[in-house]
């Protein structure tokens, strides 16, 4: 049964393949992401190979501009059926320059250089209003079309993060919890109107936000990013199209019974001890 997916961030490497995926099983894809050319490549891709896909620029962040988008789609495609909230990120001045504080730091006058204690507290809500918010506003503006309809589904993009923090990034570590935990909430109260809540915990996936800090530019790995490979027992980064059969199986009925939860495809990063 063809199903209007509305996805944000469309325009990213991991929810564009997700888009990708979701139209080759017959849905309508409405592409949203705040670079509109971003979005209509891909709606471009999918239809150039028979899909059915539009791109819409739109800000997680504004309501009206979800409204607009929201009328949009549901004048060329029809009402919501599916919520992917994709959009998300990091940024720099919610990062540490250090993994661990050392009583030097705090007289390292470098340019760039970052303690906990310098940390921008507008950097810190840029992150958090980017992955939480970025969820809220979404889910606010579409999940009104699922409301007391069946095969309606909302699917959160959380992180390993959430289950255990990462050194530098506190910001984003925290927002991807508050994503989880506000995947267990939401599934909670909109368990009596027919709307499932899950989200995905993806591990390390190479991407254009994090690709020149886990990698050099011949392609080698950087400290960290070989400190994640050692801890990651599958050895490799993920690939985008590790994402799909969960994304397929959490917006499909087959998952009729599954909400609330968060599933980490991490390559066993989150299960492994480093012993």
């Amino acid at each position: 049964m063809s199903k209007v997916v509305v996805i944000t961030g469309a325009g990213g490497v991991l929810c564009s393949t997700l888009a990708k995926a979701l139209a080759k099983k017959g849905h309508k894809i409405a592409l949203l992401d705040l670079k509109l050319e971003a979005a209509e490549e891909v709606a471009n891709g999918i239809n150039a190979n028979g899909g059915t896909a539009i791109g819409i620029v739109a800000n997680v962040l504004e309501k009206e501009s979800l409204e607009t988008a929201k009328n949009e789609i549901n004048k060329k495609l029809g009402r919501c059926d599916i919520l992917i909230n994709g959009a998300g990120g990091n940024h720099p001045l919610g990062t540490t320059s250090n993994p661990h504080l050392k009583e030097d730091d705090l007289n390292n006058t470098a340019e760039g250089f970052k303690t906990f204690f310098d940390l921008d507290p507008e950097g810190i809500k840029f992150v958090f209003n980017l992955n939480f918010i970025g969820t809220l506003l979404p889910t606010q503006i579409f999940a009104k079309d699922m409301v007391g309809r069946k095969g309606c589904s909302i699917l959160n993009i959380s992180s390993m993060n959430a289950f255990t923090p990462l050194t530098k990034i506190p910001a984003y570590s925290g927002a991807k919890a508050a994503v989880s935990n506000f995947t267990q909430w939401l599934a909670v109260h909109f368990s009596k109107v027919g709307i499932r809540v899950n989200a995905l915990a993806p591990g390390f996936f190479l991407t254009d936000q994090n690709r020149t800090l886990l990698t050099e530019t011949d392609g080698s790995l950087t400290q960290r990013g070989q400190q994640i490979i050692d801890q990651t027992p599958m050895g490799r980064y993920g690939e985008p199209d590790d994402l799909v059969s969960t994304t397929l199986y959490l917006c499909d009925d087959a998952s009729s019974f599954v909400t609330g939860v968060v599933i980490p495809i991490d390559g066993g990063f989150s299960a492994y001890s480093g012993v």
